[in-house]
């Protein structure tokens, strides 16, 4: 059994019952982590703490991460209140809703900086204030999709947003290796969270995904939560710039 206790994490990125981050952040309390989670704005406020209080010593803040002063202030706040991190999850990602359901062709300039920044941009600014944070090194990990690496219809511009993000995800891990901060993805199969509503044909994805995967079925966020605690642990501890698919084998398919 993985043992977490004396470690602290900030997991950003929750929204409600159905997001990753809560299934990660279910995961890596069970195994004794101290959590700091992360909420975007006012709107998401009392959603996200209702479920925080089922996790008992996790603490909420609120952090936009398309605002650099917001950013600033939540590490100053955690580094006040934690001293150190040691386990960062990135469970953002972000698209204009008329970017995503238009032709990809279509895609706005406006749109295509949007979802750069919410969805890619945004791990190198946590990354950067958390690493200040992993005195003993650390674990940060984000999420993506296979849309980064084979079309997905419907996907568009947040397809080219996680084909960015997994290179972020390379560059980050060598940028921060010397520290002994490991940074990963995990690639994890189609779930029906607030984020993913805005794909157009979910229902169909989902269907055809369970069909052609090997496992015959979807994931669900508390198995993308046991991916995450492996990451987390000591267990992964020679594992950097890496894409762990958690998909039921989904991407391994040919047709």
């Amino acid at each position: 059994m993985i043992n977490l206790a004396g470690k602290t994490a900030v997991v950003f990125g929750l929204a409600n019952k159905r997001s990753i981050a809560w299934g990660i952040a279910q995961k890596l309390h069970a195994a004794g982590a101290t959590l700091a989670i992360c909420y975007q704005n006012e709107r998401m406020k009392l959603e996200a703490e209702d479920l925080i209080k089922d996790l008992p010593g996790a603490s909420g803040f609120q952090c936009d991460v398309s605002t650099d002063s917001e950013i600033d202030a939540l590490f100053a706040a955690l580094k006040q209140k934690y001293g150190k991190l040691d386990v960062l999850v990135h469970a953002v990602a972000f698209a204009p809703a008329a970017d995503m359901h238009a032709e990809f062709i279509n895609t706005s300039r406006d749109g295509f900086r949007i979802a750069m920044d919410v969805s890619v941009y945004s791990l190198i600014a946590v990354s950067r204030g958390a690493a200040e944070m992993m005195t003993d090194g650390g674990s940060i990990m984000t999420l993506s999709y296979y849309a980064a690496e084979k079309v997905v219809p419907n996907y568009n511009v947040m397809a080219v947003a996680k084909a960015g993000l997994e290179s972020t995800v390379r560059y980050l891990a060598w940028n921060l290796g010397a520290k002994n901060i490991r940074v990963n993805a995990i690639s994890a199969g189609p779930i029906k969270t607030l984020a993913a509503r805005g794909v157009g044909d979910l229902t169909v994805m989902m269907r055809t995904h369970a069909d052609r995967a090997p496992l015959h079925r979807n994931v669900d966020q508390l198995e993308v939560g046991g991916a995450a605690l492996f990451l987390a642990s000591d267990l992964s501890s020679a594992i950097t710039g890496e894409v762990m698919y958690v998909d039921c084998g989904y991407n391994v398919m040919g047709f």
